[in-house]
C-alpha cells in the first residue's frame, strides 16, 4: 500500500508544470489531439478558437475560478510571479491570449507536444503539467480568475 502511494506521489510530482456569463464560440468539433500546429498564432492547440471577454469581470466566474485554482492549481502555481513547480500567474493574461490559456488548461498533453510556447515552458520547468480534466467552462472560470488576479496586481 505504501509503495502504491509513493508511486502515485512521484507520478504527480513528475507530471506537474505550467504555467485561463461569457461564451466560448467557434469551437472545433474535431478531436483536439489530432490537430497539428501549422503556425504559432498565439491561440494554442485545441478546441478554443475564440473567447468572449467580460467587461467588467463576472465575479461569480471569478469565485468559481478561485475555487478551482485552490483545489487544482495552487500547489504548483502562485498568484505572484514566483515560480514553484510551474510558473507564477502574475501577468499571464498580458503575456498569453485567452484562447491559449484555455487550450493549455483543457488540452495540456497536446499543447506540451505541439505548441511552441508550451514546449518552451516545459523546457524551463522540466516537469510536465498534469491534465486536470478541466471542462471548457471550468477553464473559462479560471481565466476570469486570472484576469481578476492580474487586475488586482496592476491596479486596473
Amino acid at each position: 500500500m505504501k509503495r502504491g502511494i509513493l508511486i502515485l506521489v512521484i507520478t504527480a510530482i513528475l507530471a506537474s508544470c505550467g504555467g485561463n456569463g461569457p461564451s466560448v464560440n467557434d469551437t472545433n468539433a474535431g478531436s483536439s489531439s489530432t490537430t497539428a500546429a501549422k503556425s504559432d498564432d498565439g491561440l494554442g492547440i485545441g478546441e478554443i478558437k475564440h473567447v468572449e471577454m467580460n467587461a467588467p469581470l463576472d465575479q461569480t466566474m471569478v469565485s468559481r475560478g478561485k475555487a478551482i485554482y485552490d483545489m487544482k492549481c495552487s500547489a504548483c502555481h502562485k498568484l505572484t510571479g514566483q515560480r514553484v513547480v510551474g510558473p507564477g500567474w502574475a501577468g499571464v493574461t498580458t503575456r498569453r491570449k485567452p484562447e491559449w490559456i484555455m487550450n493549455m488548461a483543457t488540452n495540456v498533453d497536446v499543447m506540451l507536444e505541439q505548441d511552441p510556447t508550451a514546449r518552451e515552458l516545459l523546457k524551463e520547468c522540466l516537469v510536465k503539467m498534469p491534465n486536470q480534466n478541466l471542462s471548457v467552462g471550468d477553464a473559462r472560470d479560471v481565466l476570469e480568475f486570472m484576469l481578476n488576479n492580474d487586475a488586482g496586481q496592476t491596479g486596473q
